[in-house]
């Protein structure tokens, strides 16, 4: 028998996991990033930019909103700073030259996680790049040399969470 969000036996566990995201604007990617929040049991989803929170982001977030604690804050870099400042390590999801492939990363059950995820056109801005204590990436195999915003976190929390356990 198939089972229901009523009846598994998943057991409920927060991670001391903050999502920043810097610029993530589109609506059904924000509503997403809901959904996988709550999935992952991160402490905090930190919206970064000009965010709206209107009917197309609740169509995709399926109420996961009025579970996962939140805020709307203008500037990434600001929120990135205070949590490197608080001890969060901080985490950028995003390829570049020095980026290292999430699944040889090893996270660190030491301090919280900061995991930023960049911009859906413009990916992790140079700023928070600078202030990142690591840069990973996912490989990838076929022509294209990124995935959604959205496909990538879900990777990513999967991979951290599983290595918090």
């Amino acid at each position: 028998m198939q089972l229901t969000h009523y009846n598994t036996n998943f057991s409920k566990r927060t991670f001391p996991i903050t999502l920043v995201c810097d610029n993530v604007t589109n609506a059904p990617n924000i509503g997403g990033l809901f959904r996988i929040s709550d999935a992952f049991g991160i402490e905090k989803l930190i919206l970064c930019g000009d965010v709206s929170l209107g009917r197309k982001m609740t169509k995709t977030s399926r109420a996961t909103e009025k579970v996962v604690a939140y805020e709307i804050k203008q500037s990434a870099s600001k929120v990135v700073k205070t949590l490197k400042a608080k001890g969060y390590q901080i985490i950028s999801l995003e390829i570049t030259e020095n980026s290292k492939p999430i699944h040889s990363f090893q996270f660190s059950k030491e301090k919280p996680i900061a995991l930023i995820i960049g911009d859906e056109n413009f990916g992790v801005s140079a700023d928070i790049l600078e202030q990142s204590d690591a840069i990973i990436h996912i490989d990838m195999f076929g022509h294209n040399s990124s995935m959604n915003v959205v496909q990538a976190t879900n990777i990513a929390l999967y991979e951290i969470t599983k290595q918090l356990l």
